[in-house]
């Protein structure tokens, strides 16, 4: 396939995957409150975690020492894999603190990204942060959930804002764990034969989980994992991961980008020799790739980044590095390109109202007319995808409360559909036709992330972007409004409900019925009306309109 010039939505939602710089064409930043968090002066406002030392608890890799995280939960923080550059990591052998923290009550840096000041991050990266609810004993037997953070792939960490684990650990009596993983070129692009050393890393870190939460009071055989947008991508992966199968029991899916399937190993070497291309070492010369300086890799990741679109069209630019499908590691890309395989763990799979609003309407500061539409959608589906599109009766232009039509309504609308909606509700139904059980949520109520709240839209009433759900699951909102509460409250409860049992439905909540090949039930979180199909029907997205990862394997 060509490239239809440069594909708007790929390029927009950028800001939308990672808290970012909204400018098209620019490889996202991650925000600055992720980083403070590590800062004491402003820790105790942005993400409070300082706490008091003194808890230890025995493990079979040695003494665990903790502290009480401010919010009541008893908080760990632990290297659970080492790593060479560029090469696989290794199970630890031993409790130790993360490289880089100097003791139980500091959080880990974090991985090496973009847009940030080195001294809050190390190569040696991979660790995570343990949240118990006081009160349990080794024989509590309570479940786990793993979060694996978002970011496009090349920026966040395990302690970004919101993420602070010890309210969701207490609300629902179990383990949270926040895990962090290579990022970027050092995650993704290696120079050798080698790949998908992230997904790696976080086989590593389920394993890790597997041999020491009992030590907590948790059950190895209820685990769950769980992520929102590049998060619940690496979660998506680790579906199609066999050697990751018996390492946890659910999974939870928030604001996935599934329009995006991973990467064909040819696209991937189409940017790895982009990558090494920008570097005088020779492939097998590592000594020469070690001796690289990190801001000279992550500047080389940053021009891949941007350039991606040109190099392959297939990578797009909203998340082009990114786990690859190589056939051995993960053996499905469990999408509508390969036949589905069996499946049988229960998922939650949810999306918020506004995915893309965030983008749209930060590149497009002012209004835009009719006639922009249609040469937006082509430089974006190409002209045979766009014409289906705009002869649909989805996202016809409709006048505003001032009478006046302003067409980036219908672009927020049809990038949330087919990046996140319609395509997470297409792999709601494989999963269900293929033997598992998916319940699939929509919110229509939010928490304006840090970040967002610089779009004007995203403040406004009614409004749920990108990110907005995160502060909501985590029981993390400043200042929540009485409706915020109760969606807190409903979905710790919902979230609590299904890390026991794999069914989110308890006592005193209304049915949320699970999906079906024909029908997905989905449910509306803060809204009372039955959630619009609209264009995500069967017959549509996915079918008569392809998603990128159908478009680019023809």
């Amino acid at each position: 396939m060509v490239a239809f010039g440069i594909l708007i939505f790929q390029t927009l939602v950028v800001a939308s995957l990672s808290s970012a710089s909204p400018l098209p064409l620019q490889i996202p930043h991650i925000n600055p409150q992720d980083i403070l968090c590590k800062l004491p002066i402003v820790n105790k406002f942005l993400c409070p975690r300082t706490g008091t030392l003194g808890l230890n608890i025995p493990t079979p890799l040695g003494t665990a020492s903790g502290t009480t995280d401010p919010s009541g939960a008893y908080r760990y923080v632990v290297k659970y894999a080492h790593a060479n550059r560029w090469q696989d990591s290794t199970l630890v052998t031993s409790w130790n603190l993360p490289t880089g923290t100097p003791n139980a009550t500091s959080l880990p840096p974090a991985c090496p990204q973009s847009g940030v000041d080195p001294s809050v991050y190390n190569e040696d990266c991979l660790s995570m942060v343990v949240y118990v609810p006081p009160g349990l004993t080794v024989t509590s037997n309570v479940p786990t959930m793993v979060w694996f953070h978002g970011g496009s792939f090349v920026v966040g960490s395990a302690t970004g804002p919101g993420m602070d684990g010890s309210n969701l650990a207490i609300a629902t009596q179990s383990i949270v764990i926040t895990v962090q993983y290579r990022l970027g070129a050092l995650g993704f692009l290696v120079p050798g034969s080698n790949t998908n050393l992230a997904v790696k890393d976080s086989v590593h870190a389920l394993q890790f989980v597997n041999r020491v939460i009992a030590s907590f009071g948790g059950n190895p055989s209820k685990v769950t994992i769980a992520g929102q947008s590049s998060g619940a991508s690496m979660v998506r992966t680790l579906l199609g991961v066999p050697s990751a199968s018996t390492l946890f029991r659910s999974a939870i899916l928030q604001s996935d980008v599934m329009d995006y399937g991973p990467l064909s190993t040819a696209t991937y070497q189409a940017l790895l020799s982009n990558f090494k291309s920008r570097f005088s070492c020779a492939v097998t010369d590592t000594s020469c790739w070690n001796a690289l300086g990190l801001g000279t890799i992550l500047t080389a990741q940053t021009n891949v980044y941007n350039a991606a679109m040109s190099i392959d069209p297939a990578a797009g630019n909203a998340q082009p590095i990114r786990p690859v499908l190589d056939g051995t590691l993960i053996a499905s890309p469990l999408d509508s390109t390969q036949a589905f395989p069996s499946v049988s763990k229960p998922l939650l799979i949810t999306t918020v109202k506004n995915e893309a609003a965030l983008a749209i309407y930060s590149a497009f500061t002012s209004p835009l007319p009719d006639e922009a539409l249609q040469p937006i959608c082509d430089a974006t589906f190409g002209e045979s995808r766009t014409d289906t599109i705009l002869a649909s009766t989805f996202y016809q232009p409709t006048p505003g409360a001032s009478g006046t039509i302003d067409v980036r309504a219908q672009l927020q609308l049809m990038g949330t559909d087919y990046l996140w909606k319609c395509s997470a509700w297409t792999f709601a139904r494989n999963w269900v036709q293929n033997g598992g059980s998916t319940y699939v949520g929509y919110y229509s109520l939010g928490a304006s992330y840090p970040g967002n709240a610089n779009v004007p839209f995203c403040t406004q009433s009614g409004a749920v972007c990108h990110q907005d759900d995160i502060q909501i699951v985590f029981g993390t909102v400043a200042s929540p409004t009485t409706d915020q509460t109760n969606l807190v409250n409903e979905m710790q409860k919902r979230y609590k409900a299904f890390l026991t049992s794999g069914n989110p439905n308890t006592a005193g909540l209304s049915t949320w019925t699970p999906a079906t090949t024909s029908d997905l039930h989905p449910q509306n979180f803060g809204g009372s009306n039955p959630v619009d199909v609209g264009a995500c029907q069967v017959s549509f997205w996915g079918s008569a309109v392809q998603y990128d990862y159908q478009y680019y394997t023809n």
